[in-house]
């Protein structure tokens, strides 16, 4: 039982602080929050943080078969390379047209908020690389057995760290848009910014592996 708990606070502040960062899903959560209510961006969130245990549960499959084929990592990075490539160029566009556009609070539906979550969190392709490395430090460590409640514990635990994070993101930018409206106006060029320092550094991660 002690291990189980050591377990999960091991692995919800590894997720915790691996979503602390500003980067493409906290800031999403927090833009849509921001442009279409909190309740949305909380759906968002949970979104998200329903794929990353999809991804964590995969992690904990292929983990071993990761650390012993480091090639499949080095493919994954080249992967990501394109995607942040391509959302640098994407929000960067989009922040050029609504440049002039005043940003309101519209009805959308929250079932769209959650698929949207979904869709990010599968496209962040460094998300089962990482729960594969913490989930094998963990092994090393005796704090995680391949067994049905170790499995459960890390991936619950993975999930429940991401949304707080998220969760933070949604109820901080919301309050603070409430007397400023600067981060919905500049939220895309922020997103594209993000996304160009990750596809700097995924490509120095490329030629220094």
């Amino acid at each position: 039982m002690t291990h189980l708990i050591i377990l999960f606070f091991a692995t919800f502040s590894a997720a915790f602080m691996a979503t602390v960062p500003p980067g493409l899903l906290n800031m999403n959560a927090a833009k849509t929050s921001v442009e279409k209510g909190k309740l949305n961006g909380i759906i968002f969130s949970l979104g998200v943080s329903s794929m990353i245990m999809v991804q964590a549960c995969v992690a904990v499959y292929i983990s071993k078969f990761l650390h012993n084929n480091p090639q499949v990592i080095d493919i994954l990075l080249q992967i990501a390379l394109v995607v942040f490539a391509f959302f640098a160029i994407y929000f960067f566009v989009v922040a050029k047209k609504n440049k002039k556009k005043i940003v309101k609070v519209v009805k959308v539906s929250k079932k769209n908020s959650f698929f949207k979550g979904v869709l990010l969190a599968a496209l962040n392709l460094l998300t089962i690389p990482y729960y594969s490395g913490v989930n094998a430090m963990w092994n090393a460590s005796g704090w995680i057995k391949f067994q049905a409640q170790d499995i459960f514990i890390f991936i619950f635990a993975a999930g429940s760290g991401t949304f707080a994070v998220l969760y933070l993101y949604t109820v901080y930018f919301y309050k603070l848009d409430a007397t400023s409206s600067g981060f919905s106006k500049n939220s895309n060029y922020i997103l594209s910014a993000l996304m160009l320092i990750l596809f700097v550094i995924t490509i120095i991660r490329i030629l220094y592996n």
